[in-house]
């Protein structure tokens, strides 16, 4: 294999690929490389200024564009667990009490609340709508939580519980897209993908960023809400099973032996690298990285996705159950992952869409049921990563893409209970990383329908994240298009919540 590659290299030396490429360059193609190519130097000379050489160091991007990086400034967490519940669970279920609902429970609603707002099912005069489910106050911090949710209960003094989120999407898939890349349509590079561009990753066997979900479905936002966008590709999300073969097509193929691949790999690294050398494209060294770490986890994924290795205790804390998928194996796996290095692991649980059209979706019965399903391994992630001293350095982030009206939603003259989408307010839960624990911030109106105090943004939200990973939202950039991209957008709106931090 090796003396064919040599003889290859012969080849396509002796073609003269610089000629050819200059001679079938457009004057389009000129222009574009050139700009691209000024902007990267420019880019290299502020990251250079602001301590992030590596991110532009061609040197450091063929060492490995997945090698551990500084952050621009002290870090509080090394990396993140991100818990989505997809579908927008509905705050004023499970963390966000109002008592005059309870008391309007299916009078009409107050014409200030639906007079010429938009809904995305609610027609007419609707309903308000109480919870069916009682609320509790619990722990040092008193804080309300529903009967539900009775392992988080448990543990709230470790939650910081965010109240007062808003965004101005309210249809699901615009709405992910927008919370995990910053763009309400498909394109640009999902928040773990920034991460790990900007920080690389500590366990060069594993992927930067992990993907697993569960609820039979992936989010409406699809493979976007973990696309590297317009950053190079060694740096988009992995989606991995949690039963049979983690990641498909990652082995050998029948016939081939380790050595084998090994021999392939080396021939394939050589061209590639030839190919980088005539034509300097990112792409081709994100390449040869992937095709690296592709041999390299036929190792160690089948080892680390083996939950059978915890201990009985531990499986039954998070109630997993070896050569089951499900979201309790996944928390326990991304526990697993982040003490492997993993920089970021993004859950996503599908079906937590309530609007009350079925029996599986209301608020009665789908709720409790899929509450059941997470309640305990959220509980168990945040106590098994304080048991080991990970939470400190892990930022866990649990919530959905939007909120869910104070009304009933009543489509089609449906019997069920249900709450419609709502982007006025809805709540997030955080914990570790340096957020300040058992602490409920922001407010929403005695209606649950608007933010009254301490009113948080997506972009906000965004900001902070990837402020406690050491990674300023306003100076982390990437050229594309002719502009410094961000994930927070080309605006400044974006704040740090510092009220939350430690």
């Amino acid at each position: 294999m090796g003396d064919l590659a040599s003889d290859l290299l012969h080849f396509m030396e002796s073609l003269n690929f610089r000629l050819a490429n200059a001679r079938a360059m457009t004057r389009r193609h000129f222009f574009s490389r050139t700009g691209l190519g000024l902007g990267g130097i420019a880019l290299g000379g502020l990251f250079a200024r602001d301590g992030m050489g590596a991110l532009a160091n061609p040197a450091t991007a063929a060492a490995g564009p997945l090698a551990i990086k500084p952050p621009m400034f002290p870090a509080r967490a090394k990396s993140i667990i991100y818990l989505h519940m997809a579908g927008a669970p509905p705050s004023l279920d499970l963390f966000d009490y109002k008592p005059k609902l309870k008391e309007l429970h299916m009078q009409p609603c107050p014409e200030s609340l639906f007079q010429g707002k938009r809904f995305a099912f609610i027609k007419g005069t609707p309903k308000m709508l109480g919870s069916p489910h009682k609320f509790h106050q619990h722990g040092r911090s008193g804080a309300w939580v529903s009967e539900i949710l009775p392992h988080l209960a448990g543990i709230v003094d470790d939650l910081c519980i965010v109240k007062s989120l808003h965004t101005d999407q309210f249809n699901h898939a615009p709405a992910e897209l927008f919370l995990f890349t910053g763009l309400a349509r498909p394109g640009n590079a999902s928040l773990g993908s920034w991460v790990t561009y900007g920080l690389g990753n500590e366990n060069q066997d594993l992927p930067g960023f992990i993907v697993l979900s569960s609820g039979g479905s992936d989010p409406s936002g699809g493979k976007g809400l973990w696309s590297s966008g317009f950053l190079p590709s060694v740096y988009q999300g992995v989606q991995c099973r949690t039963t049979g073969e983690p990641i498909l097509y990652a082995n050998d193929p029948p016939g081939m032996d380790r050595e084998s691949r090994r021999r392939s790999l080396d021939a394939l690294r050589q061209l590639n690298e030839a190919e980088a050398k005539l034509y300097g494209d990112p792409e081709t060294v994100t390449r040869i990285a992937q095709y690296e770490l592709s041999y390299r986890m036929q190792i160690s994924v089948p080892e680390i996705f083996d939950i059978s290795k915890e201990p009985v205790a531990i499986r039954e804390l998070y109630g997993a159950k070896p050569g089951e998928g499900g979201f309790a194996n996944n928390c326990l796996l991304a526990r697993r992952l982040v003490e492997k290095g993993v920089r970021m692991v993004q859950l996503f649980d599908w079906g937590w869409d309530m609007h009350g059209t079925a029996k599986d979706n209301d608020l009665v019965t789908g709720l409790p049921k899929k509450c059941l399903d997470i309640d305990r391994a959220c509980a168990a992630l945040i106590t098994d990563l304080k048991q080991r001293g990970l939470l400190d350095e892990t930022l866990v982030v649990w919530g959905g893409e939007f909120g869910r009206t104070p009304m009933n939603e009543a489509r089609n003259g449906s019997t069920f209970l249900g709450r419609d989408h709502h982007p006025n307010c809805f709540t997030m839960v955080l914990a570790g990383g340096g957020i300040k624990p058992g602490i409920a911030y922001g407010e929403t109106d005695e209606f649950g329908y608007d933010v009254v105090r301490d009113k948080v943004s997506v972009r906000d939200l965004q900001e902070t994240i990837l402020h406690q990973l050491g990674l300023d939202a306003h100076r982390f950039t990437y050229p594309y298009l002719g502009l410094q991209q961000r994930l927070i957008g080309p605006t400044e709106e974006a704040q740090l919540i510092k009220g939350i931090l430690s």
